[in-house]
């Protein structure tokens, strides 16, 4: 509708007289704030007011206010009981059973307990404490013995002096006793099942070292030499079965070698590790344009010769997890003769074995009766209570320990890693991931030893051992095994409840 003819324009005009006062208003507040006058005005209004401090501390809080009490929120799960007692009768219900299959023969030995103090809860045979053949659940023993004899961190060092004197310059490769070290850059036995691979250090790198250092030293031709002296006393144990080493289960025990003793052809193990160890070690060199006279040969390395190249293996936390692993014979071998070395000076296998049973008795651990022979649990002629297996276990796993954890980091998940991860996929479902062992398996034999967590949290140590294995059944002997450590897994043992499924 348009606008009458005459009517007043007074719209525009309030708007425009609207503008003009908040302009008016702005401008003079912002006058004020500029030259101070508002900031002097706001002072002297809150002049009396203390609690107009800016200073944090000097704010009072707020009148009649009270904060709600802090609550802790509920746990999302229970805790491991550590401290806690197993029930016995839970334990035989989950338990008796697959140890009672006769597929494990007439000798079956077991022991369970709490993580925590010394008691063993559930103890097969009931009448009382008894020895059986280890097989590789021996490791357990060696590995943490040697963690706390040399320190988690301890590493083995390979290097290269060069002799005094003229002539053609002697070189000598001088071995430290590294179980793992490589003849080339990621040369191993990796098995993809490992979740520990340890950088290994080799000789070719070695090599390359020492022939950086000859050239700048002007020598182009050298003679080579090797020293594997460290260890002493037989290679080859002599309680072994004599077909072990012919036939490739293990080399013959060395300071110095490559790969482990094995062939490069891929089968079976060389006769003299050092000695082929240091003919890789001239072949690198010879690549690196060093020539080599004459052939190598076997000596100790002059305590007044000068350093030429050296190499590290891993820290021995990484080579204790990667030997119970994947069970490694000749590195767990290797190990003890460095407990020898630490513990009476020399580094052969009898004194390994005195090295043991010293460190075991100074931490308060009982042998039981138990006989070790050497440090791999190849030798038939071990024996082992339960009782120790599970000793050992609760001290590597003691709070003020811990330089022993890698003993219990490294045992193998059942169903996930290492010799474990084909294995406890047909008994009870809720074993898998809940149970860390170490296998043991020789013709006959079957055992595992480690940690069960129960799905109330409920943490056990055991073993469980089976040394007469009928002829043939020693697949299915290590099934009921398997059986009986995932009945563990699967277990209410704690005092709250029974087995699974039961009351």
């Amino acid at each position: 509708m348009s606008r009458r003819r005459g009517e007043p324009r007074r719209r525009p005009l309030r708007t425009l007289l609207v503008l003009v006062v908040v302009v008016a208003l702005v401008g003079g507040g912002v006058v004020a704030w500029r030259t101070g006058w508002a900031e002097d005005r706001w002072h002297e209004w809150t002049a009396d007011d203390a609690a107009a401090s800016t200073d944090p501390a000097a704010v009072a809080p707020p009148p009649e206010v009270e904060a709600p009490p802090v609550v802790r929120p509920p746990a999302v799960a229970e805790p491991a009981d550590v401290d806690g007692p197993l029930r016995r009768g839970a334990i035989a219900r989950a338990i008796d059973r697959p140890l009672a299959d006769r597929d494990l023969g007439p000798h079956v030995l077991a022991a369970v307990g709490p993580m925590d103090g010394t008691a063993i809860t559930y103890q097969l045979p009931h009448s009382g404490p008894d020895l059986a053949i280890p097989a590789s659940t021996t490791k357990v023993v060696t590995s943490a013995v040697a963690l706390w004899a040399l320190g988690a961190d301890h590493v083995f060092t390979t290097r290269t002096v060069r002799s005094a004197g003229g002539g053609v310059p002697l070189v000598t490769l001088v071995g430290g006793g590294d179980p793992f070290l490589a003849s080339a850059p990621a040369a191993s036995t990796v098995s993809t099942s490992a979740t520990v691979v340890p950088e290994r250090a080799d000789v070719a790198t070695l090599a390359q070292r020492t022939a950086r250092r000859l050239v700048r030293t002007g020598a182009g031709e050298v003679k080579v030499a090797y020293d594997d002296s460290l260890f002493t006393g037989p290679a080859v144990n002599p309680r072994w079965e004599p077909d072990y080493v012919p036939d490739g289960v293990v080399a013959p025990i060395s300071a110095l070698w490559v790969d482990e003793g094995r062939s490069p052809s891929g089968y079976g193990r060389v006769a003299d590790p050092a000695a082929h160890a240091a003919e890789v070690f001239a072949a690198e060199l010879r690549k690196r344009g060093i020539s080599v006279v004459g052939t190598t040969r076997r000596r100790v390395a002059p305590e007044d010769a000068r350093p030429l190249a050296a190499m590290d293996s891993a820290p021995l936390a990484e080579i204790v997890q990667r030997v119970l692993e994947v069970s490694d014979n000749e590195g767990a071998e290797v190990l003890l003769r460095h407990v020898g070395l630490s513990q009476e000076g020399v580094g052969s296998t009898d004194a390994g074995r005195s090295g043991v049973e010293r460190v075991l008795a100074a931490n308060d651990v009982a042998m039981d009766g138990s006989v070790l022979y050497d440090g791999s649990g190849l030798s038939r002629q071990n024996r082992m209570s339960p009782a120790l297996l599970l000793g050992v276990l609760r001290w590597a796993g003691r709070p003020d320990q811990d330089e022993l954890w890698p003993a219990l980091t490294g045992l193998p998940v059942a169903g996930f890693t290492g010799s474990l991860t084909d294995r406890m996929d047909r008994g009870d479902p809720d074993g898998l991931g809940r149970v860390r062992a170490k296998t043991g398996t020789l013709t006959g034999v079957t055992s595992l030893a480690g940690i069960a967590v129960g799905p109330d949290g409920e943490l056990m140590v055991f073993a469980l051992m089976a040394d007469r294995v009928p002829e043939d059944k020693d697949l299915l002997a290590r099934v009921a095994m398997d059986n009986a450590a995932a009945a563990l897994g699967a277990c209410r043992c704690g005092r709250a409840g029974g087995a699974a499924g039961g009351s």
